[in-house]
């Protein structure tokens, strides 16, 4: 799971419930992104809006939506 900020650093956007349960946050790497950038899992325009709308862009290791994500951490079966 990798966790794209808009301010390094900056948690303040990711609300709690995703925060917590993050586990050991550990820095990657830094990355520029724009339009021209290739990805491996990701399209640079989603995270863009995302970071734009959010603060964050939460990048999940499979398929599963963010929705069903969410009611798993509320649902507490995370």
């Amino acid at each position: 799971m990798y966790i794209y900020l808009a301010e390094e650093d900056d948690f303040s956007n990711v609300p709690k419930e995703i925060f917590n349960s993050l586990g050991i946050i550990t820095f990657a790497m830094e990355l520029e992104i724009d339009s021209n950038r290739k990805l491996a899992r990701e399209t640079p325009e989603k995270i863009m809006e995302n970071l734009k709308e959010n603060g964050f862009h939460l990048q999940l290791p499979d398929e599963t939506p963010i929705e069903e994500l969410m009611a798993k951490i509320a649902n507490k079966k995370i």
